[in-house]
Formats: structure tokens, C-alpha cells, sequence
């Protein structure tokens, strides 16, 4: 978030400059982009998704609270890989500043669920699912290795926001804008409805997640084309997690209130 907001000051900056530089009488290129009333383009770009995690302080079925440790800090963590992204982009001209966007597109990334309360060879009961809150009835035990700590999180967000966008006079074939809107995301690789969980390796998340996002960015203006280089912050609304099984060691899913997913991609947009 901090790194967003920071990306976020720099480009208002570029903006402010593009806005009071002097134009030279420079020609304007491709001017009947601005004037059309619907154009299309695609953009390609790196994307940098990670998990807000809420750690469980304390319920039934983990009275010790394993989320968050005797110190008060998160035993739960996630780090991320780099991923990819690619979509189209439809705009409607609404006036001379406004316009609506739409972007369809799809995000390729992987997180890593650290879990570090988890302690290698210990053994953890299994909940009786006749007795789940009794700790004195168990359905087993699982001992734990080192590939119990940590969770291996690949998804494939199909992401489809409405923008709106408010964009600036054209300088130097130059023009910045800022946008905002709300989107429906997918997530392809959710494994919602698997029989397995935590305990046979897999952790579900929720296929049908719903954002608000934020971009910035400044539109290049070239003889037959518009590059626009932007940077865009996803945040979804809902909680992502979804439970693991009543008879599995609540160590996983179990010590996580709620997952919702933060994003920042860096794009090239191409009309």
C-alpha cells in the first residue's frame, strides 16, 4: 500500500509538470483518436498481488489464538512472485475531460502462505466432526512436516472493472488522467470446490470476488498510435478464504480471519 501511494505521488508530479510546461506550438499527433466517440486497444503489463491477511486471535475451535503469536505479531504471512497481465480496453467519449472505460483482462500470479506457528514433527489432533469444539474428542492426528509451514498459492484472476476517467488538456502530445471504478474478478485457479484442503496440500479460495480500483498515467500521443504507460492499484472488497474441512487441525485456514487480495500492476496500454 505504501509502495502504491508513493507510485501514486510520483505520477500526480509528472502530471502537474506535463500541465504547466510550455507547448512550443509543437503539431498535435493523432487527434482523431480524441474525437472519436468509441475506440478499443489492448495492454500488456507486471503485476504485483499479495494477500491483506487478518490472523485469528482467538475462537472454539483455536482457543490459543495460533494466528498471532504471545509477542502480539502475525505468525501467518504471505510474500509474492512476479506475475503477468494482458487484456483489451473499449473507451466511450463522454465529454471533453470524461470518458468510459472498460478493461477486461487476466492476471497470472502465485503467493506463498507462510504458516510459522507450525511446528515440524509436532503431531495436531484432528476435530471430532460429531464434537468439532471438545478437544477432549478427535477424529485423529496429523503430524506435521516441512511442507506443512508454507502454502503455494497460484491464481488466475479474469478481471472485468468499469472505469471512469477524467483526463487533462493534451501538452506536448502529452495528456495525464486519473480513473476509477469498481470490477467483477474470477479467480479460475480458486479450488473452490475441491474435496481436499489443507491437509491433502490445497488452499481454497473463492471463485466470485468483487474490487475497487485506482489508476493513474500519462497518454503518449505518436503519428498513429496512443502508448500510455500507468500504474493501478487493485483492492477486492470481499473475504477470499474459504474454510478448511471441520476435521482437519485447524493450523491453516483455521488461524486466518480473512484474505483479501491488494494488487499494484504497471502497465503499457496500446490505442
Amino acid at each position: 500500500m505504501k509502495n502504491f501511494i508513493t507510485l501514486l505521488v510520483f505520477f500526480c508530479f509528472c502530471t502537474i509538470q506535463a500541465q504547466f510546461r510550455v507547448n512550443y506550438d509543437k503539431k498535435d499527433k493523432f487527434t482523431e483518436l480524441d474525437q472519436q466517440r468509441f475506440s478499443w486497444g489492448y495492454f500488456i503489463g507486471l503485476n504485483h498481488f499479495n494477500f491483506n491477511v487478518h490472523p485469528v486471535h482467538q475462537n472454539q475451535l483455536n482457543p490459543t489464538g495460533v494466528g498471532i503469536n504471545s509477542y502480539g505479531k502475525f505468525n501467518v504471512y504471505s510474500d509474492n512472485k512476479l506475475g503477468f497481465s494482458a487484456g483489451l480496453m473499449g473507451r466511450m467519449k463522454v465529454s471533453e475531460y470524461f470518458d468510459l472505460f472498460i478493461q477486461p483482462g487476466i492476471h497470472f500470479t502465485e503467493r506463498i502462505l507462510h504458516f510459522n506457528h507450525i511446528e515440524v514433527g509436532k503431531t495436531y489432533n484432528k476435530p471430532d466432526p460429531n464434537n468439532p469444539y471438545d478437544p477432549h474428542f478427535s477424529s485423529g492426528t496429523f503430524t506435521a512436516t516441512e511442507g506443512s509451514k508454507t502454502r503455494a498459492v497460484k491464481s488466475t484472476y479474469l478481471d472485468l472493472p468499469l472505469f471512469i476517467q477524467l483526463h487533462g488538456d493534451r501538452w506536448f502530445n502529452t495528456r495525464p488522467y486519473v480513473q476509477a471504478g469498481f470490477g467483477y474478478m474470477a479467480n479460475l485457479q480458486s479450488n473452490q470446490n475441491s474435496q481436499d484442503d489443507n491437509e491433502d496440500g490445497i488452499f481454497r479460495l473463492k471463485s466470485n470476488n468483487y474490487n475497487y480500483q485506482i489508476e493513474t498515467g500519462i497518454s503518449i500521443y505518436f503519428n498513429r498510435f496512443r502508448l500510455t504507460p500507468s500504474v493501478k492499484g487493485v483492492f477486492l472488497l470481499n473475504n477470499e478464504l474459504i474454510p478448511d474441512d471441520i476435521d482437519t487441525p485447524q493450523i491453516w485456514a483455521g488461524s486466518v480471519k480473512s484474505l483479501k487480495t491488494r494488487a499494484i500492476l504497471f502497465s503499457l496500454k496500446f490505442e
